[in-house]
């Protein structure tokens, strides 16, 4: 009897961090206001606890101040670029022994710019427009403990061969359109 108390109360624990655990803490870091609220909208909808900032400065002080599980970084933004905010989060990451998961997001999609990315030592690139699917796989891939929720299953509303954008999601597309 005392054993099984004893596993209900650990299962329980076990439980709660998981819960704890499947919410992935986001930086997104994108100067467009657009951009930015569909974004913030489908990490929402992926379970992501999600902050926005404006520029590359905006990004390497956030990541001075919080801990974050990965990091969205749009490339062209203006004060601080993409590539020189990866390059000084980079060279703080050999002082404190930490790495932090960037994925670039750019609008560019040309044969050499994921190279251009890599080499400018983001771990993985996302060009636009960002789709749910898109977004779920990166956090699958970079953060396999965080729990994703799955897809929806597609409806006769819904079906494949409709163009989705962005991810039909009704409150985003009616804030856009306020915007």
């Amino acid at each position: 009897e005392g054993d099984a108390a004893h596993s209900t109360l650990v299962n329980r624990h076990t439980l709660a961090e998981a819960q704890v655990v499947s919410r992935a803490r986001v930086l997104m870091a994108e100067d467009n206001i657009v951009n930015q609220k569909i974004a913030v909208r489908l990490l929402e909808k992926l379970g992501c606890r999600v902050d926005v900032v404006a520029n590359g400065l905006e990004a390497v002080k956030a990541l001075a101040s919080l801990p974050y599980d990965l990091v969205f970084m749009d490339c062209q933004m203006p004060e601080m670029n993409g590539y020189e905010a990866t390059a000084a989060i980079r060279k703080q990451e050999t002082q404190t022994g930490t790495h932090i998961t960037i994925v670039a997001i750019t609008a560019n999609a040309m044969q050499g710019d994921r190279q251009k990315c890599l080499e400018a030592g983001m771990d993985d690139y996302l060009s636009k427009p960002i789709h749910l699917e898109k977004l779920r796989a990166i956090l699958q891939k970079w953060r396999p403990q965080v729990t994703v929720p799955s897809q929806q299953q597609e409806t006769p509303t819904n079906p494949p061969h409709r163009k989705q954008w962005p991810d039909d999601e009704p409150e985003v597309i009616g804030e856009l359109i306020r915007t």
